[in-house]
């Protein structure tokens, strides 16, 4: 397989993996903007010069839009390979580059987000364990932030204390996203259409700078669902997930 970098220069040709659409898609358009924005911190995007899931993107820890301390540590944003991309080492491939580039910048070690069980746009807990990483902190809802240490003395990655108890003191259904998830500026509206006909109270926080997502009341700030103050899910939903939520 081969892969290319996504930079500044390429962004606006080249396809971002977890997207099918063409550039004016309002998804693509958001997602490109917010990967422009990150690339002078450091965020490095990979995928695979073919069209579809098989990428890696990471940022060192310090300028990732997370409530985390994790000085001197890269944080990966997300590694997704699936579809007809599975089972081909893909995976390890581009983890590899990543262990590679993150060690030649002199960085401590990675860390990801997880869970204990798998859970739906966070990292396989199983592959992350198979890789040597090792859970450093966990949230009251059962995130975990797992790393790979390259430097064992280095003080573990933990969640600030914002995010180490999610909760909010606002009623009924509170959202809370950022760009970096291309999905959100289609499905995110839709949620909010939804609510309105259904005459649910909803409120849709975007997180549009980083120090605003350093500061959330949540671990996952790519999309977390809260209810009379609780976490309720990472999951993204469409009309007809938000709807089944709403009858249960």
């Amino acid at each position: 397989m081969e892969y290319i970098r996504v930079t500044k220069e390429n962004i606006e040709k080249e396809h971002i993996c977890c997207a099918i659409s063409n550039n004016r898609d309002v998804q693509v358009s958001s997602k490109k903007a917010w990967l422009t924005e990150c690339f002078d911190e450091g965020l490095v995007f990979l995928k695979s010069v073919e069209r579809g899931k098989c990428f890696i993107e990471y940022i060192p820890a310090e300028n990732a839009w997370v409530p985390i301390i994790a000085d001197g540590f890269m944080y990966i944003d997300c590694l997704w390979v699936s579809g007809s991309f599975k089972g081909h080492g893909y995976s390890n491939d581009l983890l590899n580059e990543c262990i590679r580039d993150s060690k030649a910048k002199g960085k401590k070690g990675l860390c990801i987000l997880a869970a204990a069980k798998k859970k739906p746009f966070l990292a396989d807990p199983k592959f992350l364990k198979y890789k040597g990483f090792e859970v450093s902190d966990e949230a009251d809802n059962g995130i975990q932030l797992w790393h790979l240490p390259f430097d064992k003395a280095a003080e573990k990655p933990k969640f600030k204390d914002c995010a180490r108890h999610p909760h909010i003191d606002e009623k009924d259904y509170v959202l809370y996203y950022t760009s970096q998830c291309p999905f959100n500026a289609k499905y995110v509206p839709i949620l909010e259409q939804t609510a309105k006909e259904r005459g649910v109270s909803f409120k849709a926080i975007h997180l549009d700078k980083k120090e605003a997502a350093q500061n959330a009341p949540t671990p996952i700030t790519t999309y977390s669902l809260f209810y009379n103050g609780e976490y309720v899910t990472n999951e993204q939903m469409n009309d007809k997930k938000f709807i089944k939520l709403l009858e249960k």
